[in-house]
């Protein structure tokens, strides 16, 4: 698996302060996606143990509240095995810190149902990821008043209670409000 870049200060894809990884490798090819490049599955470096650390290294400022996950796109395939490690050992180590993924494929059908990937692994990132934006990029419905996602397709999926509830349950608070509605931070 390739990564295409690692923000270590990354305020635009998950609240507070956060490490974003981009790996590289997508088919859904959404209509004006912001990250083409992003979409060969040999773009940018490999994504190997050493950037793992450096990643789990990022993560122990203080201010950092979390890990967030981007493309390309995480789920694909080949990126699942990669992520799984990288999530799992970021959850040993910083278990208070959230993990946001943003992808294309939709949670029930794709992710929960199993449609993309191994099961087991798919399982492995489920149960180390806080929070799912879920959906491909429509430019149709493209919204820049939403908070932290970019077309009103998109769901903001609180993960661990979607899981035990066997039924999709949005974050719920001030993710769900567009931008100028309320103070974000509430």
């Amino acid at each position: 698996m390739n990564y295409a870049v690692i923000k270590k200060y990354d305020i635009a894809n998950g609240p507070g302060v956060r490490v974003s990884v981009f790996v590289s490798g997508c088919r859904h090819h959404c209509k004006n996606c912001f990250n083409k490049e992003a979409w060969d599955f040999s773009y940018g470096s490999e994504f190997t143990d050493e950037v793992i650390d450096e990643v789990i290294e990022a993560c122990k400022k203080e201010y950092i509240t979390g890990l967030s996950l981007l493309g390309g796109e995480p789920f694909e395939p080949e990126n699942q095995g990669g992520l799984a490690v990288l999530c799992e050992k970021f959850k040993k180590n910083f278990p208070e810190k959230s993990i946001w993924c943003y992808t294309g494929f939709d949670f029930e059908k794709d992710l929960l149902g199993y449609r993309v990937g191994d099961k087991k692994t798919v399982d492995r990132l489920l149960n180390c990821i806080d929070v799912i934006v879920d959906g491909k990029f429509i430019e149709e419905l493209k919204d820049l008043s939403l908070i932290f996602r970019g077309s009103s397709n998109q769901r903001i999926i609180d993960v661990k209670k979607s899981l035990a509830a066997k039924e999709v349950v949005w974050l719920e608070g001030k993710w769900q409000r567009k931008m100028g509605s309320g103070s974000i931070y509430e």
